[in-house]
């Protein structure tokens, strides 16, 4: 062993950074690790902050139930929280932080992402994100006081949210610049049939017009109506929290995202990215992915600890997530683009229904809506790049697995 033990420095403590600190203990790394997190909370898990943590009771301690079971000092890493990352001296291998500088011999980038603002909205009071506990902390007594919400975005993380604040009571309207809710996911064909998702919950859904100012009290719309509003929550995307990497020589898009390879690896040496702020190039769907979802968080961490620890290992994985919403369990796996080809699997207007994706003869994508077995059959589909039967994947009578070929 050298004089000076090697370290890994993880920045970022949500589940990408957690889980590489988990995954670099299993798979044999023996020095030294050090996880930032800029929040001072303990590391905890994000989904639940819009549906659980949201409806908790008023006296209950939301953070001991999303918290991550993870005892830090037993699998020895050095947890720093409350710290954030400034500026990254790859040359020297130094991340400069608040507190100082920590020098690295591996470095893994997780930082994640932040909740994209609506402009000109900054330090007003009755404007809400949903991205941290603090930000579902501030929220909760809107939803106990029942109050008139409006939505920004008709997004998941919207009709999440909208969907907490109907069942705690709240009036909701949901205002989407787009045409249609989900307009940068889904097609015009599949998001038909959720619009009458918010009808049915009792939240007005209004499309095709932008925000155009908001006041206390109320949002204008680019129409020049006028919705009440005791809280405006803000859906309307994420962007990878890479500002602090600028001329490091971690090369971003120009999405913001860190530009990994496919072993996860940055164009700085021995940095690596994982989580919502890295893209990398997928061979399964030939173009680069940028995913944003719980999965992709918990995968990654595996394939760039055991390159950390010099393996030659290529991260190409199935995107999958899932969204609880106006009472119904959507999941989507795999990727799909226009010039796919979209089969319906089972009636749209009814409670369960599949949609399936086919490029070519293989499965490219899914999305299950009340269906889980479809979902769970197809991603194996999609994993093993299975041929299928079109004609079989349309029948909802049968299982998917019979659809092979």
């Amino acid at each position: 062993m050298s004089e000076r033990s090697a370290v890994v420095v993880i920045v970022g403590a949500g589940m990408a950074g957690v889980q590489t600190a988990v995954a670099l203990r299993e798979l044999g790394w023996r020095d030294r690790i050090v996880l930032l997190g800029d929040e001072r909370h303990p590391p905890y898990d994000r989904p639940p902050l819009s549906k659980a943590v949201l409806l908790g009771g008023a006296d209950s301690a939301p953070v001991d139930n999303i918290r991550f079971d993870v005892d830090f000092d037993a699998l020895g890493v050095d947890l720093r929280l409350g710290l954030r990352a400034q500026a990254l001296r790859t040359a020297d291998r130094e991340l400069i932080t608040e507190a100082g500088t920590l020098r690295y011999d591996h470095l893994v980038v997780a930082t994640g992402a932040h909740p994209v603002a609506l402009p000109g909205t900054a330090g007003l009071p009755e404007v809400h994100l949903l991205r941290t506990l603090d930000d579902a902390a501030a929220l909760r007594p809107v939803l106990d006081a029942r109050q008139q919400v409006v939505v920004v975005g008709a997004g998941w993380i919207g009709a999440e949210f909208a969907t907490a604040a109907r069942q705690a009571g709240c009036e909701v309207t949901v205002v989407e610049a787009a045409d249609r809710p989900l307009a940068g996911a889904l097609p015009a064909v599949v998001t038909a049939h959720m619009r009458g998702w918010y009808e049915e919950a009792g939240v007005e859904l209004r499309t095709g017009i932008p925000v155009s100012l908001i006041e206390p009290g109320s949002v204008v719309l680019a129409d020049g109506s006028r919705l009440a509003a005791a809280a405006v929550v803000v859906g309307i995307g994420a962007r990878p929290a890479t500002g602090w990497l600028a001329g490091s020589g971690v090369r971003l898009g120009g999405d913001s995202a860190v530009l990994a390879d496919d072993r996860l690896r940055t164009t700085a040496p021995d940095v690596f990215a994982v989580g919502d702020c890295a893209s990398f190039p997928s061979a399964r769907y030939g173009e680069r992915m940028l995913i944003h979802h719980w999965d992709n968080a918990l995968q990654g961490p595996r394939t760039a600890a055991a390159n950390v620890l010099g393996g030659d290992e290529r991260y190409d994985p199935v995107p999958y997530f899932w969204s609880e919403q106006f009472g119904r369990f959507v999941q989507y796996a795999g990727h799909h683009t226009d010039d796919d080809t979209l089969l319906m699997r089972g009636d749209p207007s009814g409670a369960s229904w599949t949609v399936c994706w086919l490029r070519g003869e293989r499965l490219a994508a899914v999305l299950a809506v009340d269906r889980p077995r479809d979902l769970a059959q197809a991603r194996k589909l999609i994993t093993r790049s299975a041929s299928v039967d079109p004609a079989l994947v349309a029948d909802p009578g049968l299982p998917l697995t019979s659809a092979a070929r």
